[in-house]
């Protein structure tokens, strides 16, 4: 019996330096992807990047290039929306089934899905010169409406007014945010429509989404605008 349990004590022992080992390991790669994931997505000082990777035991999902599930968070990065430069407040995403490269470096997440969270303010330096958009709360059906405010030239009348208009915010295509007036006022008078509307309906294609991610749909609230994405075979690369 004694011997036993001398054997159990080194078996424990053991088992307790493996997984402090892998635990080591385990953070040694989640700062080593975090830091290259702030070069490769140029984040900046202000911003942060953090990378945390389940599952139990790490160095043999390492030895079978197979990892369970990874979840990355961002701030502060700042992405190509058209012709201008629109800053991602927060990115949130989470792999699951990441096939590795052999060499390590990159990877193929079997399915993956996230979140981008842009502000109003933010928003808004993406738009249209002199274009402020905002909170807009919500329609009769419950829908959630941003407001978007500009001054526009009327056609006629020849002088400049400052206009808002409550406009539905929705994804296309999967990379695009849109924002589309729902109703434009003095739309009745030759020519106010289409010249209010050239300034405060834009969209925006965005940049630096991983191949195989895509746009689903956006949701606003007084915070700002989520972006929800999800994709099959996802690239992973920083």
């Amino acid at each position: 019996m004694r011997a036993l349990r001398t054997v159990l004590v080194i078996l424990l022992v053991l088992a307790g330096l493996f997984v402090a080992a892998d635990r080591i390991a385990v953070n040694l790669a989640e700062d080593k992807v975090a830091d290259k994931l702030r070069s490769g997505l140029d984040v900046p000082s202000s911003g942060d990047a953090s990378v945390s990777i389940t599952g139990f035991p790490f160095l043999t999902q390492v030895a079978g290039e197979r990892l369970e599930k990874v979840e990355a968070e961002l701030s502060g990065m700042t992405a190509t929306a058209g012709d201008r430069q629109v800053r991602l407040s927060k990115v949130s995403m989470t792999a699951h089934d990441v096939d590795l490269a052999d060499d390590y470096t990159s990877g193929t997440a079997e399915r993956a899905s996230g979140t981008v969270h842009i502000s109003y303010d933010d928003l808004s330096k993406a738009a249209d010169d002199g274009v402020r958009v905002s909170w807009g709360g919500k329609d009769a059906s419950g829908r959630s409406q941003v407001k978007v405010t500009a001054g526009v030239t009327l056609p006629l009348v020849g002088r400049t007014v400052e206009r808002s208009v409550h406009s539905t915010v929705s994804v296309t295509g999967g990379d695009t945010v849109r924002l589309h007036a729902d109703d434009v006022p003095g739309s009745k008078l030759p020519g106010v429509e289409e010249t209010i509307r050239k300034k405060i309906d834009f969209q925006r294609k965005i940049d630096k989404l991983p191949e195989g991610l895509k746009l689903e749909k956006v949701v606003a609230d007084r915070d700002g605008v989520d972006l929800s994405m999800s994709g099959t075979d996802v690239e992973l690369t920083g």
